[in-house]
């Protein structure tokens, strides 16, 4: 549920943001969250217990995303001209989304450091590696484990390819948004993210099940957000202006989950020890 409340109110607090700082403003704005971002995670690197770290590479990544990538791509997509993809009188897809499928050169250079640079605990990635035979030749190449960073990166790389996954599918001239190509997507993630739900239940440990529930959550939300898409029901997030209340209460669940569970942690941290 920590995981799940970070994905609406991510949007929510991006959109209010543009909406309060206005065009010449929104650049201070998304380097402000760049810099709480950077900070939250380099402030993890020398924090002992790991569900604090793991939530400091979390939130450090959601602010950093939401400065870098979204706010920043729409200063781009605004500052290059770009104009709305519109249908029916409506905006199909916002300037920045348009903007955003040509950052696939870099995932690309990402996932090949990962796939056959380097050995990561990463499940699908020793899976590939395996399944290549390239697994032995790389025994020796580790990265230093740190679970702020860790996490962070597992945030960062899981949200931007599965951005990429549904603005190419949204694209005509690669799928659309009504193609059987875009039901597979939203329904495959769905059972998906059930079956790691399911695996995620059985695990104790506080700090790895909140670094499991980021790919079973971003798996989910393709779901969500194409039934938005499909106009299914209404995405409160994107208009926060306007449901000020939901939203509201949203981020004190999201504050009350995240401080209920850290005397948790503590308390089998103590355990473990004994």
């Amino acid at each position: 549920m920590i995981v799940l409340l970070t994905m609406p109110l991510g949007h929510a607090a991006v959109i209010f943001l543009q909406h309060v700082s206005g065009k010449d403003q929104v650049v201070s704005a998304g380097l402000l969250l760049v810099i709480c971002g950077t900070a939250l995670v380099l402030s993890g690197l020398y924090i002992s217990r790991d569900l604090i770290a793991t939530f400091f590479g979390l939130f450090g990544g959601l602010f950093v995303w939401a400065g870098w990538v979204e706010i920043g791509f729409e200063y781009h997509a605004r500052q290059s001209g770009i104009e709305p993809l519109m249908q029916n009188a409506e905006v199909v897809n916002k300037p920045e989304y348009l903007l955003m499928p040509s950052s696939v050169g870099f995932f690309a250079v990402i996932m090949l450091y990962y796939l056959f640079g380097i050995r990561t605990g990463c499940r699908f990635f020793l899976w590939f590696q395996r399944l290549v035979r390239i697994e032995k030749s790389m025994e020796s190449v580790r990265i230093p484990r740190n679970t702020a960073m860790v996490t962070f990166m597992e945030f960062i790389v899981l949200l931007w390819g599965f951005y990429l996954l549904l603005l190419f599918a949204y694209d005509v001239q690669f799928a659309g948004d009504r193609h059987p190509f875009t039901y597979f997507i939203a329904f495959g993630s769905l059972l998906w993210s059930v079956l790691l739900f399911a695996n995620l239940l059985k695990i104790a440990r506080l700090d790895y099940a909140v670094r499991y529930a980021i790919p079973t959550v971003v798996i989910f939300w393709n779901f969500i957000e194409i039934l938005g898409r499909w106009n299914v029901f209404t995405e409160i997030w994107i208009e926060p202006s306007d449901y000020r209340v939901e939203i509201a209460l949203m981020g004190l669940v999201l504050v009350i989950l995240t401080l209920s569970v850290l005397p948790g942690e503590k308390g089998m941290q103590q355990t473990d020890q004994q």
